[in-house]
C-alpha cells in the first residue's frame, strides 16, 4: 500500500501493545491453576487480533473498504483514525480518540483491570486465611475476574473494532461463563448449603450494590474463585 497516510504495517508497535496489555493483565490476574491460564490465554488471543490488526494489517478495511467508502465518502479509511469505526461511522470527524465511544471504552478497560487486580487481591487475602474469598469485591459479585476480561474486551471493541475480535467476543464470554459454573460446580460439591447459600445472595456477573456484610461464614480454603 503507498497511500501517503496509511497507518499501519507497524508490526513492532503492535507487538509492543499487545505485550504490554497481555502483561498488565498477568501482572493482576496471576495465573495459579490451570484454568486461570486458559482465561489469561483466551484473553491474549484477543488482544493480540486486536492489535495485529490495529497497528499491523487491517484486514477490516480491507473487506468492508468498498462498503464503507460508498456510505461514508469523505473518509480517508487508510489513514490510522478511521480504524475508530464507531467515531467515524457516527460522524466524529475531530481526532476521534476524544470520541464519545473511545471515552467510553477507555472507562470500560479502566474499571475492567480494576476488577481483575481487586479481586485477586480480596482472593490472595482469603487463601492466606484458608477461607473463600468473602469479602470486598467478593461480597458484591461472584466472578469479578471474569467480568473484569468481559469488560476490557468490550471496551476495547468500542475502541477499535475488528471484524476477527467481534467473532471472538460471544465465544470468549461464553467460556468464561462455562468457566465461572465449573469453578461453582466444585465450590457446591465442596461446601455444598453454605456456598449455596452465597450464591442466593450474592450475583454471579452483575455486582448487588446493596449487599452488606451480614451472614458472613468463614469457609475452608477453596481456589477457584473466579
Amino acid at each position: 500500500m503507498t497511500h501517503a497516510d496509511y497507518g499501519y504495517g507497524l508490526w513492532g508497535l503492535a507487538l509492543v501493545n499487545a505485550a504490554v496489555f497481555i502483561l498488565f493483565a498477568f501482572s493482576f490476574f496471576k495465573p495459579a491453576t490451570k484454568r486461570d491460564w486458559r482465561s489469561l490465554g483466551a484473553f491474549s488471543a484477543f488482544i493480540i487480533a486486536l492489535f495485529a490488526e490495529m497497528y499491523g494489517s487491517p484486514l477490516t478495511i480491507f473487506v468492508l473498504s468498498g462498503w464503507l467508502q460508498s456510505y461514508f465518502p469523505a473518509v480517508d479509511w487508510w489513514s490510522h483514525d478511521a480504524g475508530h469505526l464507531l467515531e467515524m461511522m457516527f460522524g466524529w470527524r475531530v481526532n476521534p480518540h476524544y470520541g464519545p465511544f473511545h471515552i467510553a471504552s477507555f472507562v470500560l478497560i479502566g474499571v475492567g483491570y480494576w476488577l481483575i487486580s481487586v479481586a485477586w487481591t480480596a482472593l490472595h487475602l482469603s487463601q492466606r486465611k484458608h477461607q473463600l474469598a468473602l469479602t470486598g469485591i467478593y461480597a458484591r459479585i461472584r466472578h469479578p475476574q471474569y467480568v473484569g476480561f468481559i469488560l476490557v474486551m468490550l471496551g476495547f471493541l468500542l475502541q477499535w473494532p475488528t471484524l476477527l475480535t467481534l467473532a471472538m467476543f460471544p465465544v470468549l464470554v461464553v467460556m468464561y461463563i462455562r468457566l465461572a459454573r465449573h469453578e461453582e460446580k466444585e465450590a457446591l460439591a465442596n461446601f455444598g448449603e453454605v456456598y449455596r447459600d452465597y450464591m442466593a445472595r450474592v450475583p454471579g456477573f452483575i455486582p448487588n450494590l446493596t449487599i452488606h456484610s451480614r451472614r458472613r461464614r468463614p469457609w475452608r480454603s477453596f481456589d477457584g474463585n473466579g
